[in-house]
């Protein structure tokens, strides 16, 4: 992939004359840097990134060592504070810091949520922001590379062409190489009533498919969004290593105006102008980080930090939600090849990369992407259905609109998919040690809709952007948490179901982690499910649209404007005011097309 120019000095960069600046070049905000460069050569537009730049590293290009950049030189090494309903545990946030954001480190998932996903944020009253007014922004960020009709017939990938784009920056495919447990997944869930997904990106991701993930199949390599920025661009300017730490507002006929940023780089202090708009694209972490060190947030907040309110705007980082997963782990038929092979057998790992050198094929291009969504009313019994119905008619935490969406969501006739499970061999769990000799497996089970509702804000006397906030996603905590641990604990025995169905039961010999002991004892499920759960690194929703609440529901409105400043958006995952059923990746890249193309009409006014 084509690194982008990036400007070298921080001086010559805050001297420049800029119409829009981005701060964040991450997975939204290269997107909106690049598509703003080239609607018109006349718009000088500036990106600054906190990180480095990623070029040519194994760790990052080769889509089988997925997750070994989690904790390295690109992670901003966030945590939560302890968690009430984790036994006092701080979990590790990874988060990109790093030209390209996250999208460098993820596990390159591409997926779409439901069409009453999105149609639900319209609901809300965020005009534009359903099904139809968002899938030409998703097909515009990719380039679809059809499966060979060997892999179709051989690993059961079945796709419908219409649902994808064909000329976008982002490369996304189907593997060619599969786990050889993937031949089994689809049967099995067919086994227990699950059907096949053909069309799971055509507006209903409920069932099971294989995954699309962010690879160039002509490369094998990741493909992320520095791939926007590929071509270079004389009115594109980027700056990196460069922190944030403040939005400059000017008032301006009583109102307050975002007039530029001030960075730090180097240990220097730097004010650069922009004379149309500043885009906070940082993330659903960052993002209400940098509009509290501005003065913009909820007033208790930045007393307690002594920064000076300027404008009042009580929901900024509030409303985190997060996809909770818990990793259960089986060993399984030691003869089968397996992804914690490469990391103990060197000769094994040899060969497995001589194969991707010479052939771009091999271990080192296996992804999990044996998926499955599954509603609630298909493994929670009818009883729990009703009793968990019964509590979302005491949701005491929403404003109306939101409370009618998230009964919804309980209600035992969704259609919604709100587990997720994905199958992969090897060990996925943290806090499991498996013995020598034995070979293992994991089961995922990712909650989709939490009811754990969290906030992160800046701590006391906090002054810079390189300041870690305060994270607190309250897992199973808050008014409403424990529908969450309600919801994981019917999980876990449907998922106990799964692996001991044919064909996938036959490579299972024997369940590590839960026992069945512990899954047939509701105490000791609670506990292994507070030991265990994790985040599957899906932050939004805390800088959100507010739709008809305005700003007493949201930070921006539905043309992502901060509200109380002119001159100032946000383009990141943390626009969204609901939580989704996917992996967000494509979702954030949909949100900074829409972005962009929403700066650019009001531009043109």
């Amino acid at each position: 992939m084509t690194t982008p120019r990036t400007a070298v000095d921080a001086d010559d960069f805050s001297h420049r004359d800029f119409d829009f600046l981005i701060v964040g070049g991450g997975t939204a905000g290269l997107a909106v840097a690049s598509r703003l460069a080239e609607s018109d050569a006349s718009y000088t537009v500036g990106v600054i990134e906190a990180g480095g730049v990623s070029q040519g590293e194994e760790d990052v290009d080769v889509p089988g060592l997925y997750g070994r950049s989690l904790g390295g030189r690109h992670d901003w090494h966030l945590a939560t504070v302890p968690q009430q309903g984790l036994k006092g545990r701080s979990l590790p946030w990874p988060r990109g810091k790093v030209l390209g954001g996250t999208s460098v480190l993820n596990y390159m998932a591409w997926n779409r949520a439901s069409k009453d996903d999105y149609d639900a944020w319209e609901a809300l009253g965020n005009e534009g922001w359903g099904w139809e007014g968002l899938l030409p922004f998703f097909k515009k960020s990719e380039t679809f590379h059809p499966p060979s009709s060997h892999v179709q017939k051989l690993q059961n990938v079945s796709h419908d062409a219409d649902t994808f784009g064909s000329s976008g920056p982002i490369q996304v495919s189907y593997p060619t190489d599969y786990s050889p447990t993937h031949s089994l997944w689809h049967p099995t869930l067919n086994a227990v009533g699950v059907e096949t997904n053909s069309s799971h990106l055509g507006g209903s991701n409920v069932g099971v498919w294989t995954c699309v993930n962010a690879v160039d199949p002509r490369s094998a390599t990741r493909s992320f969004s520095t791939g926007y920025c590929s071509d270079s661009r004389s009115n594109l300017h980027i700056l990196t290593n460069a922190t944030v730490n403040e939005i400059v507002l000017q008032e301006f006929e009583g109102q307050h105006v975002a007039t530029g940023v001030r960075f730090s780089c180097k240990g220097q202090e730097h004010i650069v102008s922009a004379s149309r708009e500043v885009i906070l694209s940082a993330g659903t972490i960052k993002s209400p980080q940098i509009l509290e060190l501005s003065g913009i947030g909820n007033p208790k907040v930045l007393a307690q930090a002594k920064v000076p309110v300027k404008v009042d705007s009580p929901t900024v980082g509030e409303n985190l939600q997060d996809h909770l997963m818990l990793a259960a782990i089986f060993e399984v038929d030691p003869l089968l090849a397996n992804r914690d092979d490469l990391q103990t057998d060197e000769k094994l790992a040899a060969v497995a990369w001589e194969k991707y050198s010479q052939e771009k094929a091999g271990p080192l291009t296996i992804l999990p992407c044996s998926l499955c969504y599954v509603p609630l009313n298909h493994f929670v019994p009818e009883q729990t259905l009703a009793q968990l119905s019964a509590k979302a008619d005491k949701l005491t935490a929403f404003d109306a609109d939101k409370k009618a969406i998230l009964k919804q969501r309980l209600n035992g006739q969704s259609k919604l998919g709100q587990i997720e499970y994905i199958f992969d061999l090897g060990n996925w769990n943290p806090f499991f040690q498996g013995q020598d000799g034995k070979r293992y497996g994991t089961m995922l089970q990712i909650l989709q809709y939490p009811f754990s509702v969290g906030s992160i804000h800046i701590p006391p006397s906090s002054t810079s952007g390189e300041d870690h906030p305060s994270i607190d996603p309250r897992y199973y905590g808050g008014a409403h948490g424990a529908l969450d641990l309600d919801v994981m604990k019917e999980a876990a025995r449907f998922l106990d179901r799964i692996v001991h169905t044919e064909p996938l039961a036959g490579i299972i010999r024997a369940p590590a982690s839960p026992s069945l002991a512990t899954l047939r004892d509701e105490e000791r499920l609670e506990e292994w499910i507070s030991d265990n759960t994790i985040t599957d690194w899906h932050p939004v929703g805390t800088c959100a649209m507010g739709g008809r609440a305005g700003i007493r529901g949201g930070v921006v409105d539905d043309r992502l404007r901060v509200y109380g400043v002119r001159g100032l958006r946000v383009v990141d995952a943390s626009v969204m005011p609901l939580q989704i059923s996917a992996h967000i990746q494509a979702t954030v890249y949909a949100i900074a097309e829409k972005g962009a193309h929403m700066i650019l009409e009001d531009a043109r006014k």
